[in-house]
């Protein structure tokens, strides 16, 4: 009966809602974490895709620039119910982490603008952020430098990105990487490979909002405009999420537009830590703080076109690609080309390491703590969060 089949499909999409609310309320750790959650949820539990759909969705999502784990939960709920249980599916994750981050950021502002109220107590978490993106940098290097050629790409990528601090650098890095690993092409195995057409709604949605959004920013200097084309134009061009995200952000919201402190930037990013949900929410905590001058609603402004911007530009971008990657990915040079984005990635979280410890004063104290949150990460299994409220208790009692 038709009706039924519709009432049948009503409740498995709200019963899909609600695991990735509790998904986006229990996935702490990044990326990887989040994937390994994902095959418990929505894999062996509830069975919405198999094992193979989704190591195949996120190896697709891992080429596309943008955040990797909001693009794959988007992507599985784009295979359940279309484009608009993906939209759904989309505000059900990333609003936990925003809210929490924006909220994050109003109250810093707030101890800032009281004389007797000091943040002293989070001066920790600027070296332990330091620790968190040593970790990242190591943990890509391990999975991702394979041979000679990607050593060197990673090393061209960390010193080029430490030197030269714009954020234009991150995406002509990542794809004269890929292009020159793509090279390599005929080292991977022949696939026979199949005709296709291509859809370009998407893709000329996500191109449309990219210039929109720079010509409106260009002719009424508004900051709020300006904030979402910054942020659109990143999740357009960041590969290899969170962790290359960091760099990029510090640089063009630091050093070259000084819409934030180091102090600030860093602090934020430490408490990110202990956020679960996806690791782009960083940038409504910068949204807001980018417009703290301005009052509390221009700051839940700032916060909304920063987590705008940041994360449609990835789901327009995988709703464009997955309707043809099966015959995409059998061509060759696409497959090569992975080695050389990834080895820069891991370049450029090497530089931001590097880059983030600058500010930081050279003290016994600040180092040992880096090294600590280094090897907590490293050789524990220690949660984020903890790590992250054991630098907050340490700044209070210290």
């Amino acid at each position: 009966m038709p009706g039924n089949h519709n009432n049948l499909m009503v409740l498995r999409h709200y019963i899909f809602l609600k695991d990735v609310f509790v998904f986006a309320l229990s996935a702490f750790g990044g990326p990887q974490a989040h994937f390994a959650l994902m095959f418990d949820i929505f894999v062996h539990k509830r069975k919405y895709i198999t094992e193979e759909e989704l190591i195949e969705l996120n190896a697709l999502c891992q080429i596309l620039p943008g955040p990797t784990s909001t693009q794959t939960i988007t992507a599985i709920g784009f295979k359940i119910g279309g484009a608009p249980l993906a939209y759904i599916t989309l505000l059900m994750w990333v609003l936990p982490a925003v809210a929490i981050m924006t909220g994050a950021a109003l109250l810093i502002s707030h101890m800032q603008q009281q004389e007797h109220l000091s943040l002293e107590f989070t001066r920790f978490l600027q070296p332990m952020a330091v620790g968190f993106v040593a970790f990242a940098a190591y943990r890509i290097c391990y999975k991702v430098i394979r041979g000679r050629l990607a050593l060197f790409l990673m090393v061209v990528a960390a010193t080029v990105s430490y030197y030269i601090r714009t954020p234009y650098v991150f995406p002509v890095l990542l794809l004269l990487s890929g292009a020159a690993s793509s090279i390599k092409y005929k080292q991977q195995p022949k696939e026979e490979k199949e005709k296709f057409r291509v859809n370009w709604s998407n893709f000329l949605l996500w191109g449309g909002v990219l210039i929109a959004a720079a010509v409106l920013g260009a002719l009424t200097k508004s900051l709020p405009v300006r904030l979402f084309e910054n942020f659109y134009r990143n999740g357009s061009l960041i590969f290899g999420g969170g962790q290359v995200l960091v760099p990029l952000l510090y640089t063009e919201f630091v050093e070259f537009k000084q819409y934030l402190t180091s102090e600030e930037f860093l602090t934020g990013y430490g408490i990110a830590q202990s956020v679960p949900g996806p690791t782009f929410s960083f940038t409504a905590y910068i949204g807001a703080m980018s417009m703290q001058k301005q009052g509390m609603t221009a700051q839940l402004l700032g916060a909304f076109v920063a987590a705008a911007g940041i994360f449609l530009p990835g789901t327009f971008l995988i709703f464009f690609v997955i309707r043809f990657w099966d015959k995409l990915k059998k061509y060759r040079p696409v497959k090569a080309s992975l080695e050389g984005i990834n080895a820069a990635s891991a370049g450029v979280v090497i530089g931001a390491a590097i880059l983030l410890f600058d500010p930081v004063p050279s003290t016994p104290l600040n180092i040992g703590i880096i090294l600590l949150t280094f090897g907590l990460l490293l050789l524990t299994c220690i949660p984020a969060p903890l790590i992250i409220v054991g630098g907050v208790l340490l700044g209070l009692v210290v």
